[in-house]
């Protein structure tokens, strides 16, 4: 496939800058792909399609505050810092993205905090905005952390226009955070409350956790009209054993797993055996999933309303149908559903 037939137009106002008051009210479009149809109904009805002994596979993960910003030495220019992964804990080594790029050069020194308490060095260019950064931190690696976590921010996308504000740091996280390491959050999963997987857990719902530490890569626009040619970063990503004995034991037993978000989706993908059944992994994935593509573990996915030409709108494309998928996305414009990580859900069954 072609990446213009993933082109689509939103109108601006369909892009959610808030969430939803509560978690599981945000509307939940629901599609069929046996009967070929679309319900819309709330997220808390997600409650209705699932049974005892089905599974969801969740990704764990837990945003950090990976924006930060610093003022450049002797100029004092104000520049941004995205941390995106920890290359070396012992040296404070650390792959960031800077914003304006074309002022930050190797040997630059860059001043955080209001008593500059913190300083970094940049000490290689690895991209045309990336760069990689020493800390220089006196203290133990718990108090750098620290640190690092009351200067930056929660890291919300691009596209949400507005200044985060404190309700950030909860909304843009899920229930079910643990795992820190994430620069975005899996967004498919921030519907559930705290009631709500309750009252799955006691209609007897499995869940099983994955990691996929979400990178900035997920979002990476795809520049080639040959989906083939295009790469995607690798994110590091973990399995357990326990999770996939529960999916198996699902999959053997005929019940619905439903993949929980894209990330979740791309996890499981990543490790599966000769006879399609989910095998424990810990490693790095860099698997792309566009159309067309056999799935071999989730028979059910939730997930969020995507960026025109994303990798996500294409997974979401092979594992409903192009065709369905894009009439759907034109329902939800018609019918005013709300786009993007702070946007509304879709079940696809």
């Amino acid at each position: 496939m072609k990446l213009s037939q993933f082109k689509f137009d939103l109108p601006k106002e369909l892009v959610a800058e808030h969430p939803a008051e509560n978690r599981d009210e945000s509307r939940l479009m629901v599609l069929n792909r046996a009967d070929q149809t679309i319900e819309h109904k709330m997220f808390k009805d997600v409650l209705d399609y699932f049974d005892d002994g089905d599974v969801m596979v969740m990704n764990n993960t837990k945003v950090f505050p990976a924006r930060m910003y610093g003022n450049k030495e002797k100029t004092g220019a104000r520049i941004e810092v995205f941390l995106l992964r920890e290359l070396n804990r012992d040296s404070l080594l650390w792959d960031v993205l800077v914003d304006p790029a074309r002022k930050i050069r190797i040997g630059n020194k860059l001043y955080f905090g209001d008593d500059d308490s913190l300083v970094a060095e940049v000490i290689d260019n690895t991209t045309s905005r990336g760069r990689t950064l020493r800390f220089l931190f006196d203290g133990p690696y718990e108090e750098f952390k620290a640190t690092i976590t009351r200067l930056g921010e929660t890291p919300l996308p691009k596209y949400i226009g507005r200044d985060v504000v404190p309700e950030d740091e909860e909304r843009y996280q899920t229930v079910y955070a643990k795992e820190e390491g994430a620069v975005a959050a899996p967004t498919a999963g921030l519907h559930f409350s705290k009631q709500l997987l309750k009252r799955l857990e006691l209609k007897g719902i499995n869940f099983g956790e994955v990691t996929l530490h979400v990178g900035l890569g997920t979002f990476r626009p795809v520049e080639v009209e040959d989906l083939t040619k295009h790469k995607m970063d690798s994110e590091q990503s973990i399995i357990t054993q326990a999770t996939a004995d529960m999916v198996n034991q699902a999959l053997d037993s005929k019940k619905r797993v439903c993949a929980v978000g894209t990330t979740s989706m791309r996890s499981i993908e990543t490790s599966v055996s000769t006879d399609g059944r989910l095998k424990p992994f810990q490693g790095w994935t860099n698997k792309f999933i566009f159309p067309p593509y056999d799935f071999s573990i989730a028979n059910s996915m939730i997930t969020n309303f995507h960026t025109p030409e994303s990798t996500l709108l294409m997974m979401i494309s092979a594992f409903a149908g192009h065709d369905f998928v894009m009439e759907a996305y034109q329902t939800a414009i018609k019918e005013k559903y709300k786009f993007f990580s702070y946007g509304d859900a879709m079940l696809i069954i």
